[in-house]
């Protein structure tokens, strides 16, 4: 039986190999999207921006960082003062971690409200909700590499939160710290888990973006045909995006020149001391609503479990909202007074986690979290019953 002939030309391989990623390229700009996705939706791409900047910064910071707690402070200054635009790098690095926190915020919120997480795209928010987690994850272990006072009080800390846990909890704090007490084990684990929580959140989002163009983007009328019709994503679509990215970034110079310290805490330029505890241990702003709702507990399990709930509660909204299930939508007046005590119970607990837990702080703090819980808990069950037949 002949063989059959095999093609040794490359050069006829690379224009069928061009055409192919040309017409990816084409259906990629093509997607039809809802005419009427106002500028939250353009979150997504300043995400993607954001993360680019990150990977960058960051892998170009690894080169000159050392992870040991003897040495790893001083490999941060070395960064700053000694490394060609170290200094830039980090500040880039530093404020990208804040702004890109604020647009999942921003991005997670724009999906509550518009309930984007019914069927047909459970798949597009249970990812969402994955990657919150990683990043999450990552952007702590980030903050503990500096070997700051407050990064090695806040390790501590969080080390001490999972010893809390019943029968596996002293196992998990000897992986956490590598030691009775956080160190060089510490900061290798931390350094891991940073440097390669970073590619699985690339491999993530390009999971997230998949499913969203495989389940179709949802839209603010909530309807599967939108009423102003559908328009393809490029021009319509990118240029507003591209147009969000220069106005996000115009923000990011202004705040990393002008105001870094909304950003920094002064006293994690100060080296770690074990020896010497802060007046207040106080995590990056964005882990502040966690914070505190781990404070506003007498005991440890239940501070932790609180704390982790206000995240974990958030894979079961799918479950949780039936408004749209059953074809029903609610009021959007309504949807906006729940947002808003949502936002406002989250901000609280926040304020309340810069505090003492005590006194007046305390009842902020406890307040704030029965707010947050309320919304996922009787806000989301019981919208169905206040809501008008959904147009479809």
């Amino acid at each position: 039986m002949a063989a059959k002939p095999v093609c040794h030309n490359t050069q006829e391989a690379v224009p069928t190999l061009r055409g192919q990623l040309g017409a990816r390229v084409a259906a990629y700009g093509g997607l039809p999207l809802p005419a009427d996705l106002n500028w939250l939706w353009t979150v997504g791409a300043i995400l993607c921006a954001i993360l680019a900047l990150m990977l960058l910064s960051g892998l170009t910071l690894t080169l000159a960082y050392t992870p040991d707690a003897g040495l790893a402070f001083g490999s941060v200054e070395g960064i700053e003062r000694r490394l060609p635009a170290g200094w830039l790098l980090r500040a880039m690095h530093m404020t990208g971690a804040s702004f890109f926190m604020l647009a999942l915020y921003v991005h997670l919120l724009r999906g509550l409200y518009y309930r984007s997480c019914q069927p047909p795209r459970r798949a597009v928010w249970m990812s969402g909700c994955t990657l919150l987690v990683m990043v999450m994850v990552t952007a702590f272990a980030g903050y503990v590499l500096p070997w700051g006072q407050m990064s090695y009080w806040g390790a501590d800390v969080a080390g001490k939160a999972v010893g809390a846990l019943p029968l596996v909890g002293g196992w998990l704090e000897g992986l956490f710290l590598g030691g009775d007490a956080p160190g060089t084990p510490t900061l290798h684990r931390m350094f891991a888990l940073h440097f390669g929580l970073a590619f699985l959140i690339v491999g993530m989002v390009v999971g997230h973006i998949a499913c969203v163009h495989a389940r179709g983007s949802s839209s603010p009328s909530a309807s599967a045909v939108p009423e102003r019709g559908m328009l393809p994503f490029h021009p319509y679509f990118t240029v507003r995006d591209m147009l969000a990215i220069v106005l996000v970034a115009l923000a990011f110079v202004a705040v990393m020149c002008l105001w870094p310290e909304l950003i920094t805490e002064p006293a994690n330029y100060r080296p770690a001391n074990p020896l010497h505890t802060p007046a207040d241990i106080e995590p990056e702003w964005y882990f502040l609503p966690f914070y505190g709702m781990m404070q506003a507990v007498p005991f440890k399990l239940g501070g932790l479990l609180l704390s982790g709930g206000a995240v974990a509660v958030l894979f079961a909204v799918p479950w949780l909202d039936p408004a749209h299930g059953a074809g029903r939508s609610t009021p959007a007046l309504l949807r906006l007074g729940a947002m808003a005590v949502l936002i406002g119970s989250a901000m609280a607990t926040a304020c309340a986690g810069l505090h003492h837990m005590q006194g007046g702080w305390l009842l902020v703090a406890r307040l704030g979290m029965v707010g947050y819980y309320a919304y996922f808990l009787v806000f989301l069950p019981l919208s169905g019953r206040f809501g008008r037949e959904a147009r479809v």
